[in-house]
Protein backbone atom coordinates (compact mmCIF):
# COMPACT_ATOMS: atom_id res chain seq x y z
CA UNK A 1 0.00 0.00 0.00
CA UNK A 2 1.88 3.45 -1.26
CA UNK A 3 0.93 6.22 1.23
CA UNK A 4 0.56 10.01 -0.31
CA UNK A 5 3.78 12.33 0.66
CA UNK A 6 3.18 14.31 3.83
CA UNK A 7 2.06 18.18 3.64
CA UNK A 8 3.16 19.87 6.52
CA UNK A 9 2.09 23.72 7.64
CA UNK A 10 3.95 25.72 10.40
CA UNK A 11 2.84 28.51 11.75
CA UNK A 12 6.49 30.51 11.88
CA UNK A 13 6.17 32.68 14.58
CA UNK A 14 4.88 36.90 13.98
CA UNK A 15 5.41 35.38 10.38
CA UNK A 16 4.22 33.49 7.74
CA UNK A 17 2.37 30.14 7.41
CA UNK A 18 5.32 27.72 5.57
CA UNK A 19 3.71 25.42 3.37
CA UNK A 20 6.54 22.43 2.75
CA UNK A 21 5.98 18.56 0.60
CA UNK A 22 3.50 17.65 -1.83
CA UNK A 23 0.81 20.14 -2.00
CA UNK A 24 -1.02 21.73 -4.27
CA UNK A 25 -2.80 25.35 -4.76
CA UNK A 26 -5.53 26.55 -6.24
CA UNK A 27 -7.36 29.97 -6.60
CA UNK A 28 -10.88 30.86 -6.19
CA UNK A 29 -11.85 29.38 -9.12
CA UNK A 30 -10.18 26.45 -8.30
CA UNK A 31 -7.69 26.69 -10.99
CA UNK A 32 -3.84 25.27 -9.82
CA UNK A 33 -1.50 27.49 -9.60
CA UNK A 34 1.57 27.08 -10.90
CA UNK A 35 4.78 26.42 -8.04
CA UNK A 36 8.72 26.03 -8.62
CA UNK A 37 9.46 25.30 -4.87
CA UNK A 38 8.63 22.54 -2.56
CA UNK A 39 8.33 24.73 0.12
CA UNK A 40 6.59 27.80 -0.40
CA UNK A 41 5.73 31.20 2.12
CA UNK A 42 1.95 32.00 2.76
CA UNK A 43 0.42 35.41 3.92
CA UNK A 44 -0.44 35.66 7.68
CA UNK A 45 -0.94 39.20 8.31
CA UNK A 46 -3.24 40.00 5.80
CA UNK A 47 -1.10 42.86 4.17
CA UNK A 48 1.33 41.11 1.44
CA UNK A 49 1.11 42.94 -1.85
CA UNK A 50 1.73 39.55 -3.40
CA UNK A 51 -0.98 37.38 -1.58
CA UNK A 52 -1.18 34.54 -1.04
CA UNK A 53 2.50 34.60 -0.68
CA UNK A 54 4.35 36.46 1.79
CA UNK A 55 6.35 39.63 0.92
CA UNK A 56 7.36 40.49 4.61
CA UNK A 57 5.01 42.86 5.23
CA UNK A 58 4.68 41.63 8.71
CA UNK A 59 8.01 43.25 9.51
CA UNK A 60 7.11 46.33 8.58
CA UNK A 61 3.47 45.74 10.29
CA UNK A 62 5.01 44.48 13.47
CA UNK A 63 2.88 41.50 13.05
CA UNK A 64 2.31 39.79 16.31
CA UNK A 65 1.00 35.97 16.61
CA UNK A 66 -2.14 35.86 18.70
CA UNK A 67 -1.60 34.16 21.84
CA UNK A 68 -1.94 30.33 22.32
CA UNK A 69 -5.09 28.98 22.78
CA UNK A 70 -5.17 25.54 24.39
CA UNK A 71 -6.05 22.81 22.77
CA UNK A 72 -8.82 22.21 24.78
CA UNK A 73 -10.82 25.02 24.07
CA UNK A 74 -10.17 24.65 20.02
CA UNK A 75 -13.75 23.88 18.14
CA UNK A 76 -14.63 20.60 17.40
CA UNK A 77 -15.22 19.22 13.85
CA UNK A 78 -19.20 17.79 13.88
CA UNK A 79 -20.28 15.27 11.70
CA UNK A 80 -22.53 15.09 8.94
CA UNK A 81 -25.50 13.53 8.89
CA UNK A 82 -25.03 11.65 5.58
CA UNK A 83 -21.29 10.54 7.26
CA UNK A 84 -19.26 13.59 5.71
CA UNK A 85 -16.89 14.63 7.73
CA UNK A 86 -18.28 18.46 8.53
CA UNK A 87 -17.17 22.04 9.19
CA UNK A 88 -15.79 23.82 12.32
Amino acid sequence: MSREPEVVITAYPDGPYLVRGAYRIVDEDGNEIGLTRRTVALCRCGRSGQKPWCDSSHKLSNFRTPAKTPRSSLPHKKDDPGGRPGLL
